[in-house]
C-alpha cells in the first residue's frame, strides 16, 4: 500500500497508529499476496493522491471498487482508459448531459475531475476479483469515515454529493453549516429512475461554488 504523501498524511496520521488500521493493513497485504485484488496496490489511495485535502471542492462517495479485471484504479465510478463505461457511469453521463449540456465521452476515466478538486472516494478501498463487497467490514469503513470527519471540519465550503442509501448514511457526520449536501438515488440502472435523473447535482454544485467565490468544476470529460 503506497504511503499518502500530500496534506492528507498529517490529517490521517492518527488513524495509521490505531489498532484497527494495523489489522486492516495486515489483512489487505495478505489478500494482495494470496488473491487477485482490485485496484492494483499502487492505485489504492489515488483518491487522496490526486485530490489533496486543501483542494477538495466536491466529494462524491462510492461503495467499493469495481471488481472486474482492469476497471478499478482508486477513484469511485471511474475506470481506466479503454475499459467499457459501467452502467452507473453511463447514467451519470446522461444526467451530466441533461444538466450542463456536456457531450457523452468515449471513456470513463474521471481523473480530470479528481485533479480539479472532486474527491472520488469509495467507502471501501479494495475488493476481491469478481466478488462485490468482499472487503466490507475489514476496517476500510472506519478509515474512510475518518476522512469524512476531516472534510466536515474544513473551514470552507465543500459540496457533498450523496447518491444512494449507503452514501446517505454518511450524512450524520456532516453537520458543518458551511457545506452543501446534495442527495439523490444511486445512478445504477436499478434506482436511477427513482429521482437520480433530473437531480441536477453538477449545476447545483457549481452554482454553490461560484456563490462562494470558488472556481467551478469543468465536468466535461473529453474523448480519448
Amino acid at each position: 500500500m503506497p504511503p499518502i504523501s500530500n496534506d492528507w498524511l498529517p490529517a490521517l496520521r492518527g488513524e495509521f497508529q490505531k489498532d484497527y488500521y494495523k489489522n486492516l493493513h495486515q489483512t489487505v497485504m495478505q489478500e494482495y499476496r494470496t488473491r487477485q485484488i482490485f485496484p492494483e496496490a499502487d492505485d489504492l489511495f489515488n483518491a487522496f493522491h490526486l485530490t489533496p485535502l486543501k483542494d477538495v471542492k466536491v466529494v462524491i462517495f462510492g461503495q467499493d471498487p469495481y471488481h472486474n479485471v482492469g476497471q478499478a484504479h482508486g477513484l469511485c465510478f471511474s475506470v481506466k482508459p479503454g475499459v467499457e463505461i459501467p452502467p452507473s457511469l453511463v447514467n451519470i453521463y446522461k444526467e451530466l448531459q441533461d444538466d450542463l449540456g456536456c457531450y457523452v465521452p468515449n471513456n470513463g476515466y474521471l481523473v480530470k475531475w479528481a485533479e480539479q478538486g472532486v474527491l472520488l472516494l469509495n467507502t471501501v478501498l479494495t475488493v476481491r476479483a469478481h466478488q462485490a463487497n468482499s472487503h466490507r467490514g475489514i476496517g476500510w469503513e472506519e478509515f474512510t469515515d475518518a476522512a469524512i470527519r476531516i472534510l466536515n471540519e474544513q473551514d470552507r465550503p465543500i459540496v457533498f454529493i450523496l447518491w444512494g442509501r449507503p452514501a446517505q448514511m454518511k450524512k450524520a457526520m456532516l453537520h458543518n453549516p458551511k457545506h452543501l449536501i446534495l442527495e439523490a438515488p444511486h445512478p445504477s440502472p436499478l434506482s436511477s429512475y427513482r429521482g437520480f435523473f433530473g437531480s441536477r447535482p453538477f449545476s447545483k454544485a457549481n452554482n454553490f461554488l461560484k456563490q462562494h467565490g470558488i472556481e467551478p468544476i469543468d465536468w466535461q470529460i473529453e474523448n480519448l
